[in-house]
């Protein structure tokens, strides 16, 4: 009996396979670019969110700037009151872990120091109105609670007191900066008025 030599069956076959193998290698690598595209993306949101988070400030101030003269000799101001309240749609703020820094012209930048850190206060407390230089604290709550959060309708009004090496005298310039914890720092760059009085509008 003679055998015939039929090789079209086995070419099919193989044909079959490298085509298999294909199209599970293009498959994979699909996959693998997909889950890379998706992940580059989320990612991508996450720096975009973050950034605006950074960029922004949540607080800003409501109101004038005053600066008050407790009366020292030559008139400067040494107690620089201002109130704070959430931006529209801003997150809120813990004032606890809020750095406040003060800076003249002539004086190197001054981290003041946050009095009353522990202490609760509510919106109708007063509290010294000196207590000791470079330091601030939440003098008044308008609409809040006993926390240290600013949150929605809230309003706090802050007051700084100055060292004696960072007094701001007639027509000084100054910058003040609520830096915190999360988004972009507040500056406070304001000038004191030619003559001061016991208490001024700074502009």
């Amino acid at each position: 009996m003679k055998f015939m030599k039929h090789e079209e069956a086995f070419t099919g076959l193989e044909a079959a396979i490298v085509l298999i193998a294909f199209v599970v290698v293009a498959a994979v690598f699909s996959y693998v670019m997909l889950g890379a595209g998706f992940f580059t993306s989320q990612k991508s949101q996450e720096v975009v969110h973050t950034s605006v988070d950074q960029a922004s400030s949540s607080v800003e101030i409501r109101g004038d700037v005053f600066g008050r003269d407790a009366g020292s000799t030559p008139s400067e101001i040494e107690i620089v009151e201002f109130a704070v309240a959430l931006t529209a749609g801003g997150t809120a703020l813990d004032m606890n872990s809020s750095v406040l820094t003060f800076q003249k012209s002539d004086v190197a930048v001054t981290t003041l120091t946050h009095a009353y850190a522990n202490d609760y206060v509510s919106s109708t407390s007063v509290l010294n109105e000196t207590t000791g230089d470079n330091k601030w604290w939440i003098y008044q709550k308008v609409n809040g609670d006993n926390d240290r959060l600013i949150e929605g309708s809230e309003l706090f009004i802050i007051r700084a007191q100055l060292g004696a090496t960072n007094e701001v005298a007639a027509n000084e310039q100054f910058n003040l900066e609520i830096r915190p914890a999360t988004g972009a720092a507040l500056g406070l760059k304001r000038t004191a008025p030619a003559q001061i009085d016991a208490v001024n509008v700074l502009y």
